[in-house]
């Protein structure tokens, strides 16, 4: 499939919290578009293989701030160098600040009245990934916990109010507790222009 040109969008970034809707997304744009999928966790993996001798560090709270920081740049270089990418991560819209050509999505699970609706979320992880419930929700509140601690230390001065689902940072927020697949998927369509 010939991937599909934006006069103004050479790359897209999808961000999102842990089970928030992202993979399914950028799965449904890739098909469409013709575009490459790079997965923020597959990346991530495939990074520290070459950049971390023991295994251990991959967890967050253990892996040196200078891996991270090499990690972000590296990402930013995607998106300044290379066209037709969907990147899939965290960090991707906050990344992409200032960066050109970048269409920032970012995925929510929120009700009517902003919040986050964690249950649903944990629910998602549980079907995905085959979890017990209770490891599902270690794993959501667990890793966001120990990501933003890291994150907002390094990246925000220590503000502990500081979030990367901020929505000053993204062009597009698509909302997972009221869209469907389909329906989020075409929400990004119109926004970025896509003619069928």
């Amino acid at each position: 499939m010939t991937p599909v040109d934006f006069p103004n969008i050479r790359n897209i970034t999808i961000s999102g919290r842990i089970a928030s809707g992202t993979t399914t997304l950028a799965n449904n744009l890739i098909k469409t578009l013709g575009w490459e999928l790079l997965e923020g966790g597959e990346l991530f993996g495939k990074f520290h293989e070459e950049h971390l001798d023991d295994k251990s560090e991959l967890a967050v709270s253990r892996r040196p701030d200078e891996v991270d920081l090499e990690y972000e740049e590296m990402i930013k270089k995607i998106l300044k160098e290379k066209n037709h990418q969907i990147i899939q991560s965290h960090l991707a819209g906050f990344d992409a600040q200032g960066i050109p050509g970048v269409f920032k999505i970012l995925v929510t699970c929120e009700d009517a009245n902003g919040e986050d609706r964690i249950d649903i979320r944990i629910d998602r992880l549980v079907n995905r990934k085959g979890l017990h419930v209770d490891d599902a929700k270690h794993e959501i509140r667990e890793r966001e916990k120990s990501n933003l601690e890291k994150w907002r230390r390094m990246y925000a001065g220590e503000d502990p109010n500081w979030v990367y689902w901020d929505p000053k940072y993204y062009d597009l927020i698509v909302n997972t507790y009221d869209h469907n697949p389909e329906e989020s998927l075409n929400l990004v369509l119109e926004k970025i222009g896509f003619n069928k």
